[in-house]
Order: C-alpha cells, then sequence, then structure tokens
C-alpha cells in the first residue's frame, strides 16, 4: 500500500470511526484514553493522533538490539498493528542489548519471545509474527501488508533489499545502525512528497567489500546506544504516523555515544540513480556468500578434519577477552592483528595444515589469506565459531 503523510486522514479526531475503543482486546474507550492520556494532552498528538496510531501498521523487521526498544516503544504508544520479522531464536548473548527478550525465553523465536512482550505491554495490540528471513521471494508480499517499515537489521545485503521493497511498494522506511559506540538513524521514503525522498542506495550507494565491516560479535556495541537509536527510531514512526513535526527525510542523524555528540547530515537524491524497478540478487551485490576458491570450510568438515590423524594447526585469531567466553579445545591463540603482519608468529611446520576461526568468519579469513601469502596452507572456519556452536554443541 502507498503512503502519504501522515499516513491515515487527518480531518476530524476519529478517522477511522473507532476512537480509542478500536483495539480487539475488550478495553473500553475510557481505558485506552487513560492509557494514552499523555498522549491526548500533547500538542501534535490529541485524540486525533491517537486515533491514528491506534489504526497504523508498523512492520519491524528484526528483533534485537535496535529492533527491541522500536517495538517497546511502539507497543506502549498504541500501535494498531505490529509485525515482526526474525528468523533468529534468542541467545545468551542477545540480553545485554536485546531488552524485550529475557532470560527465560533463551532458545525460543525471537519472534514469539518479542510478540509476548508486546502483547504484555498492550493486549489490544494486533501482533503479527514472520518468523522467516526476508528474502526476494516474501519481501513484497510482507511489506505490502503495513504503511510504515522498520529496518532494524544488522547486514548491508538485507538492508538494500528492504530499502528496494519498500519503495516497490510505495512506504516509507525507517532506518537505524549501530555500531560500537557510533550510530547513525534516517528516515528512506523514495515517493515522500515535496521531493525529499531518499533510499538507502543514496546514502551507500555500494557496499563495503565482504568482511571490511566486523559484525555486532566481532566489534562489539554499546548495549544502551541501541536504545538511544531505538526510541530515535520509534519517535521517527510516530511522527510519519501522525503527521506531528518533521520527519527526518534527507537527513540522517550521526550519533558519537562515546563522546556525547550528535549532528545532522543532509542527503539527496543521487545524480543519475534510477528509481527501483525490481528486486535485485543482494547477496551478489553485497558479495556475500560462501568462497569458492577452496579458503574456507564449513563446520562439519573441520569437525571431521580435527576428529582425523591429519597433522593441523587450529588456530584462534580472537583477542583475549572473547577467548574467555568459548572457544573450540586443541586451539592455538594468535590475534588477527599479529597474524596479518608476522604469520610467521603462527606454530607448526610449514606443511600442517592452518584451519583459522574467530567469532563470524571475517578476521579468520583475513588471517588465511595472510597465512597463504606467507606459503601456508590455511583455511578459514566459515561462519566461526557461531557456525561451530550448531554443529559440535558450545565449545
Amino acid at each position: 500500500m502507498g503512503s502519504s503523510l501522515p499516513l491515515v486522514d487527518r480531518e476530524g479526531t476519529d478517522p477511522g470511526g473507532r476512537g480509542l475503543g478500536g483495539h480487539g482486546s475488550g478495553q473500553d474507550a475510557h481505558e485506552r484514553r487513560e492509557r494514552h492520556s499523555r498522549h491526548l494532552a500533547l500538542p501534535g498528538i490529541g485524540m486525533g493522533g491517537q486515533s491514528r496510531i491506534d489504526q497504523a501498521r508498523v512492520l519491524v523487521i528484526g528483533a534485537g538490539g535496535l529492533g527491541s526498544p522500536v517495538l517497546q516503544y511502539l507497543a506502549a504508544a498504541g500501535i494498531g498493528t505490529l509485525g515482526i520479522v526474525d528468523d533468529d531464536a534468542v541467545d545468551l548473548s542477545n540480553l545485554q542489548r536485546q531488552t524485550i527478550h529475557g532470560t527465560p525465553d533463551v532458545g525460543r523465536p525471537k519472534t514469539a519471545s518479542a510478540a509476548d512482550s508486546v502483547r504484555r505491554t498492550d493486549p489490544g495490540i494486533e501482533v503479527v509474527e514472520h518468523a522467516e528471513r526476508l528474502t526476494n521471494d516474501n519481501a513484497l508480499r510482507i511489506l505490502g501488508g503495513y504503511d510504515v517499515v522498520v529496518d532494524a537489521t544488522d547486514n548491508f545485503a538485507t538492508r538494500y533489499l528492504i530499502s528496494d521493497a519498500a519503495a516497490l511498494v510505495g512506504v516509507p522506511c525507517v532506518w537505524g545502525s549501530v555500531y560500537r559506540w557510533d550510530a547513525q538513524v534516517t528516515v528512506f521514503w523514495d515517493a515522500a512528497p515535496d521531493g525529499r525522498g531518499i533510499d538507502y542506495r543514496d546514502v551507500f550507494p555500494e557496499p563495503p567489500a565482504d568482511g571490511a565491516v566486523l559484525s555486532c560479535e566481532e566489534a562489539g556495541v554499546f548495549g544502551a546506544v541501541c536504545g538511544t537509536v531505538g526510541a530515535l527510531m520509534a519517535t521517527e514512526v510516530i511522527k510519519l504516523v501522525t503527521g506531528a513535526g518533521t520527519p527526518l527525510l534527507g537527513r540522517v542523524v550521526v550519533l558519537d555515544a562515546l563522546a556525547g555528540t550528535s549532528r545532522t547530515i543532509g542527503v539527496k537524491r543521487a545524480k543519475g540513480r534510477q528509481r527501483v524497478t525490481a528486486l535485485a540478487d543482494y547477496d551478489l551485490f553485497c558479495g556475500v556468500g560462501a568462497a569458492t576458491d577452496g579458503t574456507e570450510l564449513d563446520a562439519e568438515e573441520v569437525e571431521g578434519i580435527l576428529a582425523s590423524d591429519e597433522q593441523v594447526v587450529l588456530l584462534d585469531v580472537r583477542e583475549p577477552d572473547e577467548r574467555l567466553v568459548d572457544s573450540i579445545p586443541g586451539h592455538v591463540a594468535v590475534p588477527v592483528r599479529i597474524v596479518t603482519v608476522d604469520p610467521g608468529a603462527v606454530p607448526g611446520a610449514i606443511t600442517d595444515r592452518v584451519i583459522v576461526y574467530c567469532a563470524s568468519g571475517v578476521r579468520s579469513r583475513a588471517a588465511a589469506v595472510a597465512l597463504r601469502e606467507a606459503g601456508r596452507d590455511a583455511v578459514s572456519l566459515r561462519g566461526g565459531i557461531q557456525s561451530w556452536r550448531s554443529v559440535a554443541g558450545r565449545a
């Protein structure tokens, strides 16, 4: 469904004829008014704005560090329908920043855990669980049922997919990103009024080289920054739904939490950029995928080699603090920052195969390349220790 600002009729105080008793939980109008009394008293929202919030359909893609606060604040605001897309399960390491989940949720699907939290906040909200990975095959179908999309994902291929799908469907996309202490937030809307529309390609015309940007597990992330950014993203959703204020169209907020500073950067549509007409192969575009040159092995292959009589060096290139969490038995440890400068620091005979691993496979690929250039027979564990856990149990 295409959208315009605001996303529902602004005329009158009851656009849908439902007042504030329209949620399906049996809540009457008095209970809804009491629940949202602070919104009703707020200039720019009031009764009409809250009615629009009640009717809005918002899709949050990713129920992790950013998706958690977005979902929590949108649920508290009373968004009528919240869709949640995620194909992952809650892991203990998620709880440092993914506040919508708790210790009892470890092992549960993130969509189910997040949906339960939303319903506890407001039983009247309709929650739609999309417990699947967003792909070219389902993106248009899923996004087409919502007024606003929130991109709370953490990889470039999916971000390009979401941006293009939102452009094709004609809905705005609130986007946020966190890296260590830094963050960015903006609103992509290819068909925004007044020519203010930009999309993800205007900010990132080309993706970084595969492995150039570390994952959250590789780089670390300060959990509270996710809360700050997620709250700002939820604010942008409410502004789009109600028409209050000025949304971040054509502007990117850049936050440095460590320095305690923020700034806003203006962004215009890239010259010559054509409008999106079809979805693409985003994994190919972003250079994502398994190596085909024999420099990577999957966890099952590594497990078989380690169980054989082959002479190998199992090399952990993570930092010392990371190895305190878990490791693969029998490893030797040399951080990647040393391996790439001095491959000779890795023990073993020149004829020994070196199997390199890290958290997710990014640093180990770099280390394996350095070792191969130095004449060693080195391969990287595809997916890092994350993939090893799924095959061999917790290390």
